[in-house]
């Protein structure tokens, strides 16, 4: 663990000026205070749990997912907890099972243990700030966009993810796509994405479908797409994340399809899953550990330090897998 004496190089302060900063014990000027707290943040200090005053409990944050059993969602919980393990903080979770009416009451139930701030994943963003608690604690987005009241956030680009795995298609001679999705009002990931589909596909002169939407939480050992495929008759199915696909998959094969032979399947997220099925998933790959360590420096960078609410964004890489095929164009 990093030392006082280390804390005070970093932050060019003497180590009497730090154990005032970190112990509350005298006066500081508030621009020491950012450096000193900015410098034992990056050390990854934090203060044995015997050495606080009795009665007073370790530091925890509150975070808000979807689904615990989603992997992507398990991904960023390790990413958060194994920062937020270095500076001495516990985390808390709740989910809202993709439900928008259960946030406000999950977050009440983060509220009561007095978090050092929030994470929060919601259904979407610009209709869940006006139903979560008035006062809130320092709280970063993660995988929602940033709003007017929640500036704090980490994501990746969604909607540009859904024009590349499109256009990925659309190169390998699809023409017919169709795309499958979680309910929109369930999550904004899944509808930027089926907007980049839209994007992509308008581009490129071709019909865009409406969105085939289920439930996020059930129904996909039961997926039927039997009428939909006979309907619009889809060389490929993009599913709004990687779960839905292999979901997808199961169900065409049910109806006697082979994947890739007769529908090609893609997907988002690059859980491991994936990759572990024959063939393996074609999928954007998002960077969902480091977009939960990213959240939780983000947040106590600015519960700590006082830093500017910013938006973050990370990247994400198209991996081709081998559930595509390649087919002439005029089929």
């Amino acid at each position: 663990m990093s030392t006082l004496e280390e804390i005070a190089s970093r932050a060019g302060c003497s180590m009497a000026t730090v154990s005032r900063v970190l112990n509350r014990s005298g006066p500081v000027s508030d621009g020491m205070v950012r450096r000193v707290r900015k410098a034992a943040s990056d050390l990854g200090y934090h203060r044995i749990e015997r050495t606080l005053p009795p009665g007073r409990r370790r530091p925890v944050i509150g975070v808000l997912i979807p689904s615990i059993t989603n992997p992507v969602f398990a991904a960023s919980l390790s990413g958060i907890q194994n920062r937020m393990r270095v500076s001495g903080h516990g985390v808390l979770i709740a989910q809202s099972d993709y439900d928008p009416s259960r946030e406000a009451d999950a977050v009440d139930h983060l509220l009561a243990e007095k978090p050092t701030g929030l994470i929060l994943t919601v259904c979407d963003p610009l209709k869940s700030q006006a139903i979560l608690p008035a006062f809130l604690p320092p709280t970063v987005l993660l995988n929602n966009l940033p709003t007017l009241r929640f500036p704090a956030a980490v994501t990746t680009d969604n909607r540009l993810a859904g024009r590349d795995i499109t256009t990925h298609l659309i190169e390998n001679g699809h023409r017919r796509i169709l795309f499958v999705s979680g309910r929109f009002e369930s999550s904004d990931r899944a509808r930027l994405r089926y907007d980049g589909y839209g994007d992509a596909m308008a581009a490129n002169g071709l019909c865009v479908l409406d969105a085939l939407q289920i439930p996020f939480v059930t129904g996909h050992d039961e997926l039927d797409l039997g009428q939909a495929v006979q309907f619009h008759r889809p060389t490929a199915i993009i599913a709004s994340n990687d779960l839905l696909a292999l979901g997808v998959i199961s169900a065409l094969r049910r109806d006697g399809l082979q994947v890739p032979g007769d529908v090609s399947v893609a997907g988002f997220d690059g859980i491991a899953i994936g990759r572990l099925v024959h063939p393996p998933l074609t999928t954007i790959e998002m960077a969902d550990a480091s977009m939960g360590a990213t959240a939780a420096s983000l947040l106590l960078d600015i519960a700590e330090n006082s830093a500017t609410p910013r938006h973050l964004t990370l990247g994400y890489k198209l991996n081709a897998g081998g559930t595509v095929r390649r087919i002439d164009p005029a089929s």
